[in-house]
């Protein structure tokens, strides 16, 4: 149980010694949240505080993969892990969780939901991602949540209005995270050979709303966007660490677990990093964002933009 960061605060609340460093360590965090820089003294009261940690259960907790209060477990992750760490240096991730490959036949599956045959799908054989909306739309819950966010991302589109990126990502959050793998996967990766299913591919996440902006920002205030979120740092940390590239390997994967790095991707989906394909007629993956004007940060944000665009494991 005290793998659970909600669980493990709580008991270090209840013991007197733990609470007082868990407290200096929330003042810590929320310091650095603001921007706002430590004196000599600040930072080795909480780089102790830190160490005072170390026996402590709240130093290895965890936060588990579609849990009740993950926001609110991430924040207590992150205020152990404020001085120490940083997402954007690879550090640990606060998600852990073992992934399967999928591997379920869409007639199955579709069966089973609807308890029915699945006669109105062999229309689809040739587009299957329109066949993967059809599977969904069989389960009330998947419909329900897809609706939900195609809905509240489709507000503004195509007038003056701009639509709500917040609630927007959200929604999109709320079907990835609650909707079975089953579902999310084969409407997110569905295989296309034709630009028309290509297209209907690259807008599953609404990316009028969810990802692209009027104007390109740049990378590196994505990533301090990003950076200032819980939920998105986590999500971050997650990708980096199972979708670590490495160019020595055949598979071009550090952890040689594609299911992983997969679903770590769609972690990033519905943060202010959400990434999109960026053609009708390919793969390929981005963030909306570019490397203009980055002045001697420029290697950092092609890093940044480079772990989507030119990640082999991904």
């Amino acid at each position: 149980p005290s793998s659970d960061c909600v669980v493990a605060e709580q008991l270090c609340l209840s013991d007197s010694t733990c609470n007082a460093t868990y407290r200096t360590l929330e003042n810590c965090a929320l310091t650095k949240t603001r921007l706002l820089s430590l004196d000599h003294d600040s930072r080795v009261r909480c780089l102790n505080a830190e160490l005072d940690l170390r026996n402590s259960s709240l130093l290895h907790c965890k936060c588990h993969r579609r849990m009740k209060r993950q926001e609110h477990c991430l924040r207590i992750f992150w205020t152990v892990h404020s001085s120490m760490t940083d997402a954007e240096n690879n550090c640990e991730s606060p998600l852990p969780g073992t992934v399967e490959h999928w591997k379920t036949d869409y007639n199955k599956l579709a069966a089973l939901v609807s308890g029915k045959n699945c006669s109105q799908l062999a229309g689809d054989a040739t587009n299957p991602c329109l066949k993967a909306t059809h599977v969904c739309n069989l389960s009330k819950k998947c419909f329900r949540l897809r609706t939900d966010y195609a809905s509240i991302c489709t507000k503004g589109a195509g007038s003056e209005d701009v639509c709500d990126r917040r609630k927007c990502h959200r929604g999109l959050r709320n079907f990835f995270e609650k909707v079975p793998e089953d579902f999310t996967k084969r409407i997110l990766f569905c295989p296309c050979q034709d630009e028309f299913c290509g297209e209907r591919r690259r807008k599953t996440i609404v990316p009028d709303c969810s990802f692209q902006y009027n104007t390109k920002p740049n990378c590196l205030w994505l990533l301090d966007s990003c950076l200032e979120d819980h939920i998105c740092k986590s999500r971050l940390a997650d990708f980096q660490q199972n979708c670590q590239p490495v160019d020595m390997s055949p598979d071009g994967c550090s952890l040689h677990n594609h299911a992983a790095c997969l679903q770590a991707y769609m972690g990033m989906i519905g943060t202010p990093m959400t990434p999109n394909y960026v053609s009708n007629s390919s793969v390929e993956v981005s963030l909306w964002c570019t490397c203009e004007n980055s002045g001697n940060q420029k290697e950092k944000c092609d890093q940044i933009l480079g772990m989507f665009e030119s990640n082999k494991c991904l």
